[in-house]
């Protein structure tokens, strides 16, 4: 029998770059499971730690709550291969029907091996987790570790190891987002080699370890089997990233939260994502798992995400005061699509309010040295949130520039700080005096989602604006400046590294990032002497 869970029983946070789980009460292990693994000689089995709690530990009471939810997905049409999924991992009864969608979509679709990242909700580790036993036990049966891919995993980056830490029970209780997403794979799936996978840290630097590590990993064997002229999806690899959304919030207040995540994530915006679970602007459990993800199926070819559904626990479970968010995603490479790319435009009032807004912002800090408090706007465009700059020129000479490159509040709260900033803390110049508040031009650059360039061939000069970035080292052109300088493709990449504080040819090296995006950019006046932002 499985226990009943409130919300309020499933307490996630975010801290220390991990999930942390307080005041979870588990049932019993499912000892059908641990009697399978019994037979087993010499061998590190992880039994079932949430059976009996989260889904049934029953094979056949099991198999029919999967099959009852898996009846209630509509038909969906899904051309092409897909590389990776995310699905949600609290109790079935909880995010079951929204975890159905993503299993549905893999019916009668077979891997050789499944790779499922997961985030840890116990123990806290700086590194990411590769599980070093043998396999991982269910109701359904044993799933066999893929032990030679996991040892070639732990020597592709510093920040990958073989261990238990994240997969083996703790005295809090036993990791479950792993756990959960195996009968539903050995349900739809077939036999499969697994590659469980905890990450620890869940920065983007781990998660772009991990996603590249694994592109390499699976680019070679797709080559091999190329090469022996075997079918694409012959011996293919399932990614599988397990995550919930928010986490107790109002069901209103979970929607607005939820669907800023996913409309990043339709748009590849992987960057934006990570930036804002970390800045805890936006949620996710398994936050760095999707952004592993997306980095490897981008880099394995993928050129679709589609959100299959998205619900929450209001949903699901009837209270609406304190919900738990969770959605379907696929990552599919089809013969043609690309990333959403919603558009964007401003008409002239919105324009003039936001030059308005820039000036009074500047005005304020300047004078009465506090932010200025803006009404708020009915304005849907002006709520939508997105990265902008401000740009200030005196005399057709810049006199400072400060924006934010992902979106984190509505725009015109962004136009407000970002303008503020820019007359104070431009480390590049003194700040602005009231003697010059006259004498200031303004422009304002409001930004797209942060696309990674796969080939600088995709970099259209006057079109596109650069994010440069390897580690710590950072830096942004605005789409206007190769315009105003007069650069072709390749010193647009050679200034972009310059501005992020390395040599001209970083953009070479395969450990530097480059994003591109675009801009819709308006001002007060526009100078052809204006410098670089």
């Amino acid at each position: 029998m499985i226990a009943e869970r409130t919300a309020a029983d499933m307490r996630f946070g975010m801290g220390s770059g991990r999930c942390v789980m307080a005041a979870v009460i588990f049932g019993l292990l499912g000892h059908a499971a641990q009697g399978q693994a019994t037979g087993a000689v010499q061998q590190q089995l992880r039994p079932a730690g949430v059976a009996g709690s989260f889904y049934p530990a029953e094979p056949a009471a099991l198999t029919a709550m999967m099959d009852s939810m898996l009846a209630q997905v509509p038909p969906q049409q899904i051309d092409g291969q897909i590389l990776a999924v995310v699905a949600p991992h609290a109790g079935y009864p909880y995010s079951g029907p929204v975890a159905a969608y993503t299993y549905a979509a893999l019916k009668g679709r077979k891997f050789s091996r499944v790779i499922v990242i997961a985030p840890s909700h116990f123990e806290a580790f700086d590194f990411t987790s590769v599980y070093d036993g043998d396999g991982y036990v269910t109701p359904l049966g044993v799933v066999t570790v893929d032990k030679d891919f996991a040892a070639r995993l732990a020597k592709m980056s510093p920040s990958i190891r073989l261990s238990k830490r994240g997969h083996a029970a703790t005295a809090q209780g036993s990791e479950h987002a792993i756990e959960v997403q195996l009968p539903w794979l050995q349900h739809v799936s077939g036999p499969f080699a697994l590659v469980p996978i905890v990450m620890g840290d869940q920065s983007y630097e781990s998660s772009r370890d991990l996603g590249v590590a694994l592109a390499k990993m699976l680019q070679h064997e797709s080559a091999s089997r190329e090469h022996r002229g075997a079918g694409e999806a012959d011996g293919a690899t399932l990614i599988v990233a397990s995550s919930d959304l928010s986490h107790y919030h109002t069901y209103d207040d979970a929607e607005k939260i939820d669907h800023k995540t996913l409309n990043a994530l339709q748009a590849w915006d992987y960057l934006s994502m990570s930036r804002n679970f970390e800045m805890r602007v936006w949620e996710a459990c398994g936050g760095a798992p999707i952004v592993a993800a997306m980095i490897a199926a981008e880099r394995m070819g993928a050129n679709q995400a589609r959100v299959l559904k998205y619900a929450n626990s209001g949903d699901t479970a009837g209270d609406h005061s304190r919900v738990v968010g969770y959605s379907a995603d696929i990552f599919v490479k089809a013969k043609s699509g690309t990333a959403s790319e919603s558009p964007f435009s401003l008409n002239e009032k919105e324009k003039d309010d936001l030059i308005a807004l820039a000036r009074k912002a500047v005005g304020s800090a300047v004078q009465q040295h506090k932010a200025y408090a803006p009404d708020a706007t009915k304005d849907d465009v002006l709520n939508q949130e997105r990265g902008a700059f401000v740009t200030l020129k005196e005399e057709g000479n810049l006199r400072g520039c400060i924006g934010y490159t992902s979106a984190s509040e509505p725009l015109y709260l962004t136009v407000r700080d970002t303008a503020m900033f820019a007359a104070l803390r431009d480390p590049r110049f003194p700040p602005v005096s009231a003697s010059e508040l006259s004498r200031l031009d303004y422009e304002i650059s409001v930004l797209s989602p942060l696309r990674h360039v796969m080939d600088i061939q995709e970099i259209s000069v006057g079109k596109h604006g650069l994010l440069m970035k390897n580690g710590e080292r950072e830096g942004l052109l605005l789409p206007q400046v190769p315009v105003e300088q007069h650069w072709d493709r390749a010193r647009f990449l050679e200034e972009t590294c310059f501005k992020a504080g390395m040599s001209p040819d970083c953009w070479k090296d395969e450990s530097t990032d480059i994003f591109r995006f675009t801009a819709v950019v308006f001002g007060e006046h526009r100078s052809p002497n204006s410098a670089e932002p």
